[in-house]
């Protein structure tokens, strides 16, 4: 019947999208081995400063951080740089008492001699990037650094970044975020494994290919011509970072990764805190794929760095892509019981299972460097499946936040809360940003277990086990974001 093989075409071109976007990441991890050992020493050198430093302007845009400003401040005014070439903009959005927190903390690193200005516009346009924009206009620095609320540079990171400019072409050098509550908990620990990975294979991976990489809209500092030039911050997206980073490499800019240089930031600690920053994320990603891929296409750039910058900019898409998988496996069982004549497809299509064990590999690779061998093996296979699970579990939030940016919906920038807590035993539920509602996503959530748990049940009837452990991953994948949704909601 005509409605099995749409079903089976769905499935399978979800399947390979998967599979090839498996493959980039394995490409990306052969980029990355490669260079590790080329790199002398496991990073790259700072060059040596030639003549005086110049002028470099530090941007902290905030709205509504009281949990997490003072260590912010306190942090970035202890740069060690020359004093008489560093500004620091506090672009302050905020309508609570962080405004009146910061007027302190500015009073008293002013008196220290530190050239740290208040900045309030007039009216807060265009979120982020309208601070930014706004910013930007008032400053004579050649160089712009960007750290957000919850960040804490190291002193170094000035002097381990700036000298790299003396190339003319560069036009940002990104840092590696590093994570200060990541043994918080269980979720704290899989976002860390995640990041860790982009910020280690991907960034440096794609680096080494002459890939596109994408400034990470904090912890890594701007060549203001290039922004000027590639057209300045634009709000017209959720992800402004992604967003300019392309605009500005399709002008021609080059950028460089420091993954040796650490900036530490705040992880979420609650599911709903989550949701959000992934909503963001995916929804922006979705969104300036919209708006850049075509002129990526037109770019004067060899295939495999188009390739590499499709599934960059559509790597978001992977989770509309496992939901359909996942949601039609179910009636796949069936189709495979009533149509044994489709037996070599089926088995076929057992290769796409390659693709589970590029990410292994590229998710290993990434856990094994950062680790330097201690204990990794038994972190990484206690912590890689149930990152896979939850990554599952958040398929139909994330699915939906791509549809959204692929169609063209546009929706607020929502800020992500920070807590300014790394220790397991202290609560969060003092935090005043913390907005929890009531969703029917977590209903429809605890329904796909639910959906999963039959799809076991139905697995076993047929005596068909190929399916079992992956309908046994979403099944705990949708009850544990489920669970961690409606949580916080009860205490």
């Amino acid at each position: 019947m005509i409605w099995e093989w749409i079903i089976i075409g769905l499935y399978g071109l979800s399947l390979l999208f998967i599979f090839f976007f498996s493959l980039g990441q394995l490409h990306l991890t052969y980029h990355y081995l490669k260079a590790k050992r080329l790199q002398k020493n496991q990073s790259i050198q700072t060059p040596e400063m030639k003549g005086d430093f110049p002028k470099v302007c530090v941007q902290l845009p905030v709205f509504n951080e009281k949990y997490v400003v003072n260590r912010l401040v306190d942090s970035v005014c202890n740069l060690d740089y020359p004093s008489d070439k560093l500004e620091i903009q506090l672009l302050d959005d905020s309508n609570d008492e962080t405004t009146e927190l910061l007027e302190a903390k500015v009073q008293s690193w002013k008196s220290q001699g530190i050239n740290i200005a208040l900045i309030r516009r007039p009216e807060r346009v265009d979120f982020k990037a309208g601070a930014l924009k706004y910013g930007m206009g008032i400053t004579d620095a050649e160089f712009i650094a960007i750290f957000d609320a919850d960040f804490l540079p190291q002193p170094h990171f000035l002097k381990a970044t700036i000298p790299h400019f003396q190339n003319e072409k560069i036009g940002v050098v990104q840092t590696r975020w590093g994570h200060v509550n990541k043994d918080y908990s269980l979720l704290t620990r899989l976002q860390a494994f995640g990041l860790d990975a982009h910020f280690t294979v991907e960034q440096v991976g794609r680096n080494t290919a002459g890939s596109y990489i994408n400034f990470n809209g904090t912890g890594g500092v701007w060549r203001k011509k290039t922004i000027e030039d590639a057209g300045g911050w634009s709000a017209d997206t959720l992800t402004e970072d992604l967003d300019l980073s392309y605009r500005s490499q399709l002008k021609g800019w080059e950028f460089l990764y420091r993954e040796d240089v650490e900036s530490p930031a705040e992880l979420p600690i609650i599911m709903p805190a989550i949701k959000s920053q992934q909503f963001r994320w995916n929804k922006g990603g979705a969104e300036t794929a919209r708006k850049n891929f075509l002129k990526v296409l037109r770019a004067p750039i060899g295939l495999a760095n188009k390739l590499h910058a499709f599934f960059h900019l559509f790597n978001s898409s992977i989770f509309i892509a496992i939901l359909i998988t996942a949601v039609l496996s179910v009636p796949m069982l069936w189709i495979k019981s009533i149509h044994p004549e489709l037996k070599l497809l089926f088995q076929v299509g057992s290769v796409f299972l390659l693709g589970f064990f590029s990410i292994a590999i590229f998710y290993w690779v990434a856990n094994k460097h950062l680790m330097k061998g201690r204990a990794h093996g038994r972190y990484f296979f206690k912590t890689f499946p149930l990152f896979i699970t939850v990554s599952m579990g958040l398929s139909l939030h994330n699915a939906l936040a791509v549809a959204e940016g692929l169609l063209g919906f546009k929706s607020a920038f929502i800020r992500t809360p920070k807590f300014n807590i790394s220790e397991s035993n202290k609560s969060w539920k003092d935090n005043k940003y913390i907005k929890l509602q009531f969703s029917w996503l977590s209903v429809i959530e605890m329904l796909l277990a639910l959906y999963f748990a039959f799809a076991i049940f139905l697995g076993v009837s047929l005596g068909d086990y190929g399916l079992i452990i992956f309908h046994l991953m979403l099944m705990l994948g949708f009850l544990m974001v489920f669970y961690h949704s409606v949580k916080p909601q009860l205490k």
